[in-house]
């Protein structure tokens, strides 16, 4: 017996189609897809999650000294002139950084070989790329949802599997899959 579905589909598809599902399902929280799916879909996001658990405090904080364009009540950047040019003014900041520690960055790099990042639209103004903004799933992981599963005593067990009834046009049984 096979270790894995295959979902009717050749391998580089079939990896494709879960990496984008399981990306789904770790940036809205859950997703509706068939049965089969789910299940396989599962096993991946348990995997990630037991994973951002485990390596959600592995960092340490730092203070570093930055510089940063002074800007005006607009937003833009402030400019002088300088020698008959103009120039942006800069200010030194100082920020506190995460800096991973070894097996966090591992993890890190672990989870972006099957997550993708998100690009995220306002509803406004779809079709314009100005306006646009990466969301790394990686992150929230690490920063939100695993810190959510290791404050209560879980053992596994962080999705659900929901039936929803039968698709209307091949009769598949679909299933609504959500993080708990």
């Amino acid at each position: 017996m096979a270790g894995y579905r295959k979902l009717g589909r050749t391998s580089s598809q079939r990896k494709a189609l879960l990496r984008n599902q399981v990306t789904d399902l770790l940036y809205n929280g859950k997703i509706v897809t068939t049965e089969a799916k789910a299940k396989e879909i599962r096993k991946i996001a348990e995997g990630i999650i037991a994973l951002g658990i485990k390596e959600c405090n592995n960092y340490d904080t730092i203070k570093v000294t930055a510089k940063v364009a002074r800007k005006d009540k607009d937003g833009k950047r402030v400019k002088e002139v300088v020698d008959g040019k103009k120039v942006t003014v800069y200010d030194e900041v100082e920020k506190e950084i995460k800096k991973d520690q070894p097996s966090r960055l591992h993890a890190r790099r672990q989870m972006q070989k099957v997550l993708f990042k998100v690009t995220e639209t306002p509803s406004g103004v779809q079709g314009r790329r100005r306006d646009t903004k990466t969301v790394d799933v990686v992150s929230k992981v690490l920063d939100e949802i695993g810190p959510k599963y290791a404050e209560s005593n879980h053992n596994g067990g962080y999705t659900r599997i929901v039936k929803i009834g039968q698709r209307k046009g091949d009769a598949a049984m679909e299933v609504l899959i959500e993080l708990v």
